[in-house]
Order: C-alpha cells, then structure tokens, then sequence
C-alpha cells in the first residue's frame, strides 16, 4: 500500500487543482505548502541552468515557462544537476515562445555548457603528441575527444547572443550575424571554453572526433581554402583532444 501513497503523493505534487491524496496525514494547507516549495525547487533549478534564456525573455515569462515544462516533465533523477537536458525542445513546441525563434537553441547550447561542465577530469594531449605518429600514418589519425567536448550547431546566432551575455557591462544585441552558427565547447581545466569555428572546421572537426581517420574525412569535407593543419592545432591548444589512434601499419603508399 505505500508504494501507491507515494507515486499519488509524487502525482499530486505538480497538478495543484488535486487535493492532498489519502493516506497523506496533513492537513491541506501544510501539503500546499510542501507543493509550492517543490515547484519553486524546481523553478530554481531551472533558473540556474538557463540564466541567459532567462534574461532573453524576462522573469515573469520564464516563471510561466518552466512552471508548464515543470507539470509536463516531472523529475525522473534525484539529482537536481540533470533537470531540464530536454528543455529546449519544449521551447521549441512552446507557442507563446514562437516569437523569439532563436530561444531554443541558446537553451541548448545552455544545456551542452553544463554538460561540458560536470564531465569527468581528464588532462587533454597538446600537439607535441603528433610527432609520434609516422607521417605515413597520418591518413589514419583519428582523434579521442575530451570527455568534455560538445560539438555545437545551431541555425540562429545562439553562440553570439550566449556571449554577449557573458560580460559585466550591458547587453547589447545589435549587429549580431544572422543565420547558423558553429562551436566546440570544452573544460580541459577548471573553466568552460565556448569557441566558435568555422562551418568547414566544425564539419571536419566533428568528423574526426566521431572516429572518421583524418585521409576520409578530409575526402567528405570541402574545407576549401581551410587548413587542416590550422584546425588540428587549434583542437589541440583548445585541449579537446584525449588521445590520439593510427594504424602503425600505414605504409602511405598510394594503390596502383
């Protein structure tokens, strides 16, 4: 029979025209009083994880914004720290967010920084780490990112608006970029770094980082005018490398 009390008691919690459910002995204002505590718990949380996306839109439309995501997504962790990783696509089917179309994505890219954020410590490999591997075997790099490494994309500004907001002075969201934008987030130390790529590094960078040897994916990508060796040291500085693969086989011999 507990069990049941507790999943009604846990149903109630976010539906506030139900009453205080049986087996439940407190009177109904000390259960209110338990309930609003829950939802600004959870209100809270969400403030924290999303402060720019809060900013963007003000408080009082984030309040009724997370109050409707809180009663359609309850918790299903314990851990306050994981609420909220499917906020944005609720942004995206909220209506009356339509009208701030990029909304959803800065709440992604909210989302990515505090994953990169809690990811495990791991000391990141700097360039120096490529002279061991045999410029005949260079075709088969592969790279192992970070466990902190978020490849970002979005199809509005979101990168530029999130940084915008970064600073202590006064928000000024005039003359951004229109259109998508591209950016690896990263923690190889103590700080997050957000760095904005090109659409041809990104794609490349992306492509390595999911296991493509650098031979292959330089065939899928047209980097054009980009240089490879540019973007493997600037993976390298931004400490998004872990550990490198190639076949010590390679022999770099071109088939007849």
């Amino acid at each position: 029979m507990w069990p049941d009390v507790q999943q009604s008691f846990a149903a109630t919690l976010l539906r506030p025209q139900q009453p205080c459910p049986d087996g439940i002995n407190a009177g109904s204002s000390r259960f209110e009083v338990y309930r609003n505590n829950v939802m600004v718990g959870l209100r809270r949380a969400l403030e924290d994880a999303f402060p720019v996306v809060r900013t963007l839109v003000g408080d009082d439309f984030f309040a009724a914004m997370a109050q409707a995501f809180i009663r359609a997504h309850p918790p299903i962790s314990p851990v306050l720290l994981r609420y909220g990783t499917d906020f944005d696509a609720f942004i995206r089917s909220f209506e009356p967010a339509e009208s701030v179309p990029y909304l959803a994505d800065v709440a992604r890219l909210e989302q990515v920084w505090l994953a990169a954020y809690h990811a495990a410590d791991r000391a990141p490999l700097t360039i120096h780490a490529l002279a061991d591997v045999p410029e005949a075997a260079l075709d088969t790099l592969q790279l192992r990112p970070h466990p902190s490494l978020q490849m970002f994309y979005a199809d509005h500004p979101a990168v530029s608006i999130w940084q915008a907001h970064q600073g202590p002075g006064p928000v000024n969201l005039q003359g951004l970029p229109d259109g998508p934008e591209h950016a690896m987030i990263v923690r190889p130390d103590l700080d997050v770094a957000v760095i904005q790529l090109q659409s041809a590094a990104f794609k490349l960078a992306a492509s390595m980082f999911a296991g493509v040897p650098l031979g292959n994916a330089l065939e899928a990508v047209d980097v054009g005018a980009l240089d490879p060796s540019t973007v493997l040291f600037d993976l390298f500085a931004a400490g998004a490398v872990a550990g490198l693969d190639y076949d010590d086989n390679a022999t770099g011999d071109t088939p007849s």
